[in-house]
């Protein structure tokens, strides 16, 4: 029988990155973009937002438009967290990825190096084959097929096998129409038609029957 895969994106599903790191990250990515095309911090701040919205990442519009370096972006806008103190700690967490039953894999628009020190930070890190980062993805971030195509190559999977885990959902509509199945961590109550199930917080997995 084929083991089930479980997709986990990181941000605002495995932990709660609004609180503390989204606010820091988004200033960073705004003045990044202030001293690299000299706009003023309103022009700057609508265009990472525009881009955020047509792409699902900044950094693809950043790329696409004004030839920015992937790498030195995603370097500036991280570099300065002090990520000890910023992530919030899920318990529980690590009893719930032991009791899961398949395989599991961490897929996210962050860099690698992001991903890995707060998988590691929550203690999770060993949990999960593979971390499959925006890098991973030749900077096809979510919710681009391409990403997704490159993660099921590296898996050797079908999407039938897996279930996605996302709090963005754009990226779950992709992971739909791909055939996977897809569930959403939000406190909204409604849900699309493409969501197949609607938690509130990744903790629920305990409680759902999948």
């Amino acid at each position: 029988m084929t083991q089930k895969i479980w997709i986990f994106d990181l941000d605002d599903t495995l932990h709660n990155a609004s609180a503390h790191i989204f606010p820091v990250m988004n200033r960073a990515m705004t003045q990044y973009i202030m001293d690299e095309l000299h706009l003023d911090e309103s022009a700057a701040h609508q265009l990472r937002q525009h881009y955020w919205r047509i792409y699902g990442a900044t950094l693809k519009g950043l790329m696409r438009h004004h030839g920015i370096d992937a790498f030195h972006f995603l370097k500036q806008t991280h570099a300065f967290m002090d990520l000890p103190n910023m992530v919030i700690q899920v318990k529980q967490l690590r009893h719930l990825l032991q009791n899961l039953q398949g395989r599991k894999c961490v897929f996210t628009n962050a860099p690698r190096e992001y991903a890995m020190r707060v998988l590691t930070i929550m203690g999770i890190a060993d949990f999960f084959e593979l971390v499959f980062s925006v890098e991973s993805t030749k900077f096809h971030a979510k919710p681009s097929v391409r990403g997704f195509q490159m993660l099921l190559k590296t898996l050797k999977t079908h999407p039938k096998n897996c279930i996605m885990l996302e709090d963005n959902l754009p990226a779950l509509m992709t992971a739909k129409r791909l055939g996977m199945k897809t569930i959403w961590v939000t406190k909204k109550l409604q849900k699309p038609n493409f969501v197949d199930y609607r938690i509130n917080s990744v903790l629920a997995l305990t409680y759902t029957h999948i």
